[in-house]
Parts: C-alpha cells; sequence; structure tokens
C-alpha cells in the first residue's frame, strides 16, 4: 500500500476511533453503489476488519432507473465482493413503476426503498451498523444547499458521523475525506468502479450546486469546501449540546403523555429563545414522527402564543396531525386525527332517586353522591361540594356535558346566567368546556355547575329531611 493510502486508511481508523464507528468484532453492512466513493469503502473496511475482526457484508440496491447500466454497475460489485472474500446481498427494484404508483418523488422514493433493504440485510446478518460512503465533498454541498434553503443549526450540521436509526447505526467512516483523494486512492488500490452518467444531469440540485454553484462561489474563497465543512463541525457540536439541554428541559418542564404534551407558557416564554424552540420542535417530534418538516414560521407562532401579551386562549393546527393550545396559562399540543376532531362525544348518565350512594366519572372529573337523613347530613366545604333538598328535586337527575344555550338560575344573583360566560369567567380551558360535567333533573333545569356555582333550586331548610349530598374530584 502506497504512502498516500495508507494514510487514507489511517485517517478512517481516527475517525471510526474518535466516533465510536464500531467495536471490535461487529458486523458492518457497507452500502456499496459501485461508484469510487463506495467501492473504496468497501476496500478500507476491509482493512479495518484485519485489524478490528469485523465482518463487512457488502449491499447493493439496483433501482432499474438505467437498465443495462444499472446491470453492468451490480455485477462490478458482486464480483469485488466475491475478490475480497466477503457476502454480497443485492435486491433489485422496479423505480420507475413504483414511482408512477406511489407518485413520490423519485429521489424520496429511491432512498425509502434503499433504506429499508439496507436495514432488512443488517437485521439478516445481525449487524449493528450500515456504513454509508458519504465524504467531506458531499458534506459540503449538503451545508450549502440546506443554507440555500433556509435551513436552522440542525440543518448547517450537515450528515453526522453517526446517528442511530431502526436500532442500527448509519455510521459515515469517509466523512472527513476528500473526494479527490478517494479516486486517487481507487487509482493506487486498482479498485474497480462504475460512473454514474446521472450525475451530470443538472436536473437535481445537488448536481446544480456541485457543478455550478461551488465553482462559482469558490472564485470568492478558494477554500469554501473547506469553510463549509467547518460550519458542519461547529454548528454539529452546537446543536449536539442544544439538543441535550432541550432533552433536559423536555424532562423537568414538559408534562407528557402518549397523545399530549403540556408545559406551562410563563415557563416556556421564560426561557431564552433559541431553547424556547428547541423545546417545541422536541414536543412536535415526540408526538408525530412526520413534525421535524415544521417550518420556522409555524414554531415561531407557538412560540409566541406563549408570551404575556398573546390571547388567553387560541389555538393552531400545527400540521402532521398535531393541534397548539393555548388555555390561560397553559400550552398543550395534542394529536388529532383531522382538524375538526372533537376533543370528546356528548354523554349523559341518569341517576334515580332510589340509587343509593354513586360514584360516577365524567368530562375528567368524579362525582361522589350520597343521600342522608337529618341529623346525619353533612354541609358542604367550598364550591367544590353541594347539598340538595333530595324532596323538592325532579327525577331522574343526569349529569351531561354542556348543551348550546345552557343557563343556570344563580343563587343569590337576580334571574339566569350562561354556562359560557361562567367558564370563561372561571377561566376553564376551551378545551375542557365541551366535556365538563352538569348536574340536571328531569325537566333538564341546571341544578348545579360542580367546582363553580349551584342553583337556587332545591335549597336545603330547617324542613328538609332527605338530603342529597354530592362531592366533585378532578382527575
Amino acid at each position: 500500500m502506497e504512502t498516500g493510502d495508507h494514510k487514507l486508511l489511517t485517517e478512517m481508523m481516527k475517525c471510526a476511533a474518535t466516533e465510536q464507528l464500531w467495536s471490535k468484532g461487529d458486523r458492518i453492512v457497507a452500502a456499496v453503489s459501485g461508484g469510487p466513493d463506495s467501492m473504496a469503502l468497501l476496500h478500507l473496511l476491509c482493512m479495518a476488519a484485519r485489524q478490528d475482526q469485523l465482518t463487512i457484508i457488502a449491499a447493493h440496491v439496483n433501482h432499474g432507473f438505467r437498465k443495462e447500466a444499472s446491470r453492468q454497475e451490480a455485477e462490478v460489485v458482486r464480483q469485488y465482493a466475491a475478490q475480497l472474500g466477503i457476502s454480497f446481498e443485492m435486491i433489485e427494484l422496479d423505480m420507475p413503476a413504483y414511482i408512477e404508483e406511489t407518485g413520490m418523488n423519485a429521489q424520496s422514493a429511491a432512498r425509502e426503498k434503499r433504506y429499508a433493504f439496507l436495514h432488512e440485510t443488517a437485521a439478516k446478518y445481525g449487524a449493528s451498523a450500515i456504513a454509508l460512503a458519504h465524504h467531506a465533498d458531499d458534506q459540503a454541498e449538503t451545508v450549502l444547499m440546506r443554507v440555500i434553503r433556509g435551513a436552522g443549526l440542525t440543518g448547517l450540521a450537515g450528515m453526522a458521523a453517526k446517528r442511530q436509526e431502526k436500532n442500527v447505526e448509519l455510521i459515515r467512516p469517509l466523512l472527513r475525506m476528500n473526494k479527490s483523494d478517494i479516486v486517487r486512492y481507487c487509482s493506487g488500490q486498482d479498485i474497480p468502479y462504475c460512473l454514474d452518467s446521472s450525475n451530470n444531469e443538472r436536473y437535481y440540485f445537488r448536481n446544480v450546486v456541485r457543478l455550478d454553484v461551488i465553482p462559482y462561489l469558490s472564485q470568492f474563497n478558494p477554500q469554501l469546501t473547506h469553510s463549509l465543512r467547518r460550519i458542519a463541525d461547529v454548528a454539529g457540536a452546537e446543536d449536539d449540546w442544544m439538543e441535550h439541554e432541550g432533552q433536559r428541559l423536555f424532562a423537568t418542564l414538559v408534562t407528557s403523555a402518549p397523545d399530549e404534551c403540556k408545559v406551562d407558557a410563563g415557563m416556556l416564554n421564560g426561557l431564552h429563545v433559541a431553547l424556547q424552540r428547541r423545546l417545541i420542535k422536541l414536543i412536535l417530534n415526540y408526538l408525530s414522527k412526520d413534525a421535524e418538516i415544521a417550518s420556522f414560521d409555524a414554531i415561531e407562532k407557538m412560540r409566541l402564543a406563549a408570551a404575556p401579551v398573546a390571547p388567553s386562549t387560541w389555538r393552531y393546527d400545527a400540521g402532521s396531525g398535531v393541534r397548539c393550545i393555548r388555555e390561560y396559562s397553559s400550552m398543550r399540543w395534542v394529536r388529532v386525527l383531522n382538524a375538526s376532531e372533537s376533543l370528546e362525544e356528548g354523554y349523559a348518565y341518569s341517576i334515580s332517586r332510589n340509587s343509593g350512594a354513586v360514584d360516577l366519572t365524567a368530562g375528567g372529573r368524579t362525582l361522589y353522591m350520597e343521600w342522608q337523613k337529618r341529623g346525619e347530613a353533612v354541609m358542604p366545604a367550598g364550591r367544590n361540594e353541594v347539598c340538595f333538598d333530595a324532596d323538592k328535586l325532579v327525577f331522574p337527575l343526569k349529569v351531561r356535558n354542556r348543551l348550546p344555550g345552557d343557563r343556570i338560575q344563580v343563587l343569590g344573583l337576580n334571574g339566569s346566567k350562561k354556562v359560557q360566560d361562567m367558564f370563561v369567567d372561571e377561566k376553564i380551558a376551551p378545551s375542557e368546556r365541551e366535556r365538563y360535567p352538569l348536574l340536571v333533573d328531569a325537566e333538564d333545569r341546571l341544578l348545579w355547575v360542580p367546582g363553580i356555582r349551584r342553583s337556587s333550586h332545591a335549597l336545603t331548610g330547617h324542613e328538609t329531611t332527605d338530603f342529597l349530598f354530592i362531592r366533585m374530584e378532578n382527575e
């Protein structure tokens, strides 16, 4: 092995140790397209296998875009894997037909199918990692593409040397190597490779960036690709720190359930603006796997909704099946099936005079009802308890949620008051109002809005002999 070639292997081994890409004895699936980058990766991994007792498996995907050329590439990879004495796995796809059937973007569809096969191969061999041949020039192109599209810190971090996906590590051992050095390595080691003619087609954005944008901008900075890679390194480290801080805040500030996340609006607003955005992104990602594409404007709307000057009640469909709701001092994100989804169906529970003690849960609250006689009756203590003269009630009673136009004859006030207005006065969250339990009699006369007000009907007095005592508890 020539000096320059030895340097490339040394560089990869150093990267592997620094980034902990693998451990001795690991099995690694190498994604090999047949181009110089992936063929060099395959050879280098086989060299590394001697030192670290690795098992290497070559995996090739024939997408079927370029019929005869694709078959030739597959054969080149198969023969070289045999020459190296390693296992070879291949899948043949009809991507043009799949794209026509699904309507997907060609590159997205190809990536989906390619990664599915790589994961299947890793599972078949019990591999701990899938090695990809992205190099330093690819990294520079990726960062510049994301700058053009308006990326944030995570986007500027570019591709990671290692990240987990479906319990397997995706590793990029060549990420710090230049394309020119890789091609030179292939020549020095007599490594066969194929050139994909589509790499020169300006139909693809990446090709335009590589063929036109980077050469043009390099007039102003000859070290442009190096500068872009440095941006990725700096942004990657800072993004990693932000992610850890965000995860820590998520664990301490966010109350989470499978379909909902809640955080105090004041707490969220008190964070540094960068951490506000990061925490919202983590919440969205927790609730939906598609939420990573949430736009900057969408995240800003949700962030600003937590400010003291923002409306105290507010809702916004954030996309990806997630709705953001501001309810007074609380910010909630809930997973919904569709934009018009109701938070709870209507309900109504009947209580007869001879039903005895009743424990009834509705709208997130539990009502405990008990019939008592004079001398044993307990008087209400606070707004969560109430006592009626049972003889003045028209049975069966009913516990139901609110209906349009509901009003109550409030004790101590002349006339009646809308339940909706009472909810607003008491700052009952909008999402709670439709499921909040109300107590009515057989004539649908509203007797009690638990925890808020009772009506002037069926008051107890000296002549009362049968008492209905009710206590409400929040879940």
